[in-house]
Formats: structure tokens, sequence, C-alpha cells
């Protein structure tokens, strides 16, 4: 989050201290130095943000000092730890019409609490002790300050602050306390986030059937076409119609670690490509299967946008039927005329020296993966397998190949509370 900071200065010309010899001075506390908290200003459910009510001028104060000199006075022992320390505030102030002076801008707001040391330092190299207004507005503060200082003081405690983003579009999963406030939480986070042109907000509603989540936008534009990269890969889609999880990027990445380039794998949920596309760009062969229509759709775009179209097979089928159907799809259509992947250098050194193309890669007849990443229900599909490979027509073609070649691994994605491996297990096979 890097919002933009805007801040103006008003040095006030006369010196508050013109003789720091006759100072009457305290020692420093920490209770003494500045802060810059954010208005208050509670928010009734509904009321819109006023951005114009978060103008606040501090008053520090400072050392006037010759511009000559300021590398020195910020090095000197004495003023290290009492300048100024406000995020995203300078700490030397050029004055306007006087490029011979700057101020040196201390961590203090009141004149009578300036330590000793400074001014010591201010008398002996005849300093001017003066006070200078540091002005913020909305820009300076962070989603979070305005957020804490809006919502009533009985949410700021629990208060969600993380969200999910997804090129443009930002996604929060706010629970019912704060929906009276989704527009505010909306607002605040498109404002604090370059690049967002969207807020949208979970709802409970859920498609039993292709198990994506429905959304409203809260804040900017209704656009859930969204672009986003994983693992070196590059996926588009409309995320209102599909299911993604950003944060599975670590699993995706692990998973595909396990395959060796030339395997056949079979992913029986794969959505729009986080395993498919990366396992392919890794020179595997993948059969790639979805449901859902529009995420079949959309991993056939990724696959060319992606330049693995010829090692991607795609089919839009209920998941058992995919697996039943999958073994013999490997025996009697496996992937033929496959060219082996070349880097862009590759090619261009092939064409310059005029070679000819690659050899193309083995047939593969023999499943080595089943991915089924979807926690929720993959389990119930397990009893698909012994029909695939034991009670089909083509039985005894498959059991020989298999019994040659081993059979595949399946990794199949469930949800547990335990942390522990055997206790997991447990869980699971309940």
């Amino acid at each position: 989050m890097r919002p933009l900071s805007r801040f103006f200065t008003n040095y006030l010309k006369q010196p508050i201290i013109s003789n720091p010899s006759t100072f009457f001075f305290r020692m420093a506390s920490t209770s003494y130095r500045v802060s810059a908290v954010p208005p208050i200003h509670r928010l009734e459910p509904g009321e819109p943000l006023n951005r114009d009510e978060f103008r606040k001028s501090i008053s520090v104060f400072g050392l006037k000092i010759p511009a000559s000199r300021t590398t020195e006075f910020m090095r000197t022992k004495e003023l290290k730890g009492s300048l100024l320390q406000l995020p995203k505030i300078k700490t030397v102030v050029q004055l306007e019409g006087d490029n011979d002076a700057r101020i040196l801008l201390l961590d203090f707001y009141q004149a009578d609490r300036l330590p000793e040391e400074i001014v010591e330092i201010a008398r002996q190299n005849q300093l001017d002790i003066v006070s200078h207004a540091v002005d913020l507005d909305y820009s300076y503060w962070t989603a979070e300050e305005i957020l804490k200082s809006t919502l009533p003081e009985s949410l700021i405690e629990d208060m969600p602050t993380a969200f999910t983003l997804m090129g443009h579009l930002a996604h929060v999963n706010l629970r019912d306390e704060y929906l009276p406030y989704k527009y505010l939480f909306g607002q605040v986070i498109l404002d604090k986030n370059r690049g967002l042109r969207s807020v949208v907000n979970k709802t409970d509603n859920i498609d039993t059937t292709f198990r994506f989540f429905k959304m409203e936008t809260i804040a900017g534009e209704t656009d859930t076409m969204v672009e986003v990269h994983e693992s070196g890969c590059t996926f588009r889609f409309d995320f209102a119609k599909v299911y993604w999880n950003s944060r599975l990027g670590t699993e995706h990445e692990r998973l595909v670690s396990m395959f060796q380039p030339g395997d056949l794998v079979a992913d029986v949920f794969a959505g729009v490509g986080p395993f498919a596309i990366p396992a392919a760009r890794k020179s595997c062969l993948v059969f790639a299967n979805d449901l859902n229509p529009s995420s079949a759709e959309y991993l056939l775009q990724n696959c060319g946008e992606n330049r693995v179209q010829d090692r991607v097979r795609v089919t839009n089928l209920d998941g058992r039927e995919f697996i039943n159907s999958s073994v013999i799809e490997a025996l009697d259509r496996p992937f033929v005329n496959v060219q082996p992947i070349q880097s862009s250098k590759q090619r261009a050194r092939q064409a310059r020296l005029k070679q000819p193309p690659p050899k193309e890669e083995p047939v593969q007849r023999v499943i080595r993966h089943y991915v089924m990443n979807l926690p929720a229900s993959a389990i119930e599909f397990l009893d698909a397998f012994p029909q695939a490979f034991g009670a089909s027509e083509r039985s005894k073609d498959i059991k020989e190949i298999y019994r040659i070649e081993g059979m595949p691994t399946v990794h199949c994605h469930c949800f547990t509370r335990e942390l522990d491996a055997q206790r997991a297990a447990e869980d699971i096979l309940k």
C-alpha cells in the first residue's frame, strides 16, 4: 500500500527562541514527541466519506541552519535521536525565497520540552529555534488509520485489514457486522492502492454446482475480468464466473515441482489452469478438465496465451466421467507430434542457422499423476478409479501397461483442522 503523501509547510518568520542561552528547558520525554494521529470522524452506516475532514496541521519546532551545513547538523550525535520521525515527511525543509537557509525539523511540539543538548547546539552555533507547520490531508494516512478513525469504536479491534489482489481488482470478505460499512471499506481500499479500479465483496451466496462465490462491487468499476501472473504464466478470467485463490500459489508450485518433463498429467478439476499450464510449461502433457463451462473456456484461452495449446487437452466433463475416460484417452488418443518447448532465443537461433526442427517428443500412453484440487468434495470422486483402471472393456490392456509402467500418483486435496499428519489422515478417512 503506497498512498501519495501531500503536505504543506508554513514557516513562521519570527524565531520562537532567538537567545537560546536564556531559554528554560526540561528533559525530553516521549510524551512530548510529535504524533500524526488522523482526526476522528465516526461515520454512521451508509454515510459518505468526506476526505476534506482529514486535514490537520501539526506545529513542530526546528533549527534554522545554513544550507551549507545541513549534512553536518544531521550527523550530529546530539541531534540524531531528536529529528522529526513522521513517516513520509522530510526532515529538512527548504525555505521559500531563501536558498541559503534550511529548517531541520525536530520531533517536539512544545518549545519548553526541548532537550538541553539541542538548546546548547543552538546557542553555540547562533541558530534560531523556530516553529514550523506541517499540514497533512487524507492522502497522508494509511487505509487502516482512516478506517480506525471512521468506524465505530466497537468495530475497531477485530477490523479486517487484508484483501486479495487480482490485477486491477481487490477482493474482500467482510463479516456481517461490517456490512453496513462495506462502501466505506471499498472506497478507502480503492483510494489507498494505486492501480486498483474495482473492489468487490464476497456475498453469502455460493454457486453449488461450480463452487465459485458470488460477489458485489463496493467501490470503483463493475469490471471482474482480471489478469493474474503466477509461476511465470499469465491467466485471464472473469472472477465473477470462476474460482481462483491467489493464496494457493505456493501449493501450485509445490505440486508442479513433483512432475517430471514428459509426464502425462490428468487434472480433474483444472479451473482456469493454475496447475495445468505451469505443468505444460515444464514440458509435461496435460489432460485438463473442469465442469464449469466458463472455467473450461478461459482455460483454453490461457493455454493459447501461454503457448501450450499443443500440450494441454481441455474437456468440460463431470469429474467421474473424466477419470473414467482419461485412461482410455491416453491409450487410444495420446498426444502426438508435440514439439519440445523452446525459448525465444532458441527459436531465433534455429531460424538464423536454418536448423531442422527438434525431434518430436515421445508418445506417452500412461498417466503419471492425477490432480484433484477440490478440497470440499474431491475425496468423493475416488471411487471412480477402480472403474477406470479395472472394470472397463479395455481392462486387460490397461492392467498390462500399468503393470509395466506403474500406477499413477493421485494428489487428492482435502480439508482438515488437524495439524498432526497422523491425526489429519485419520480425520480425512472418517
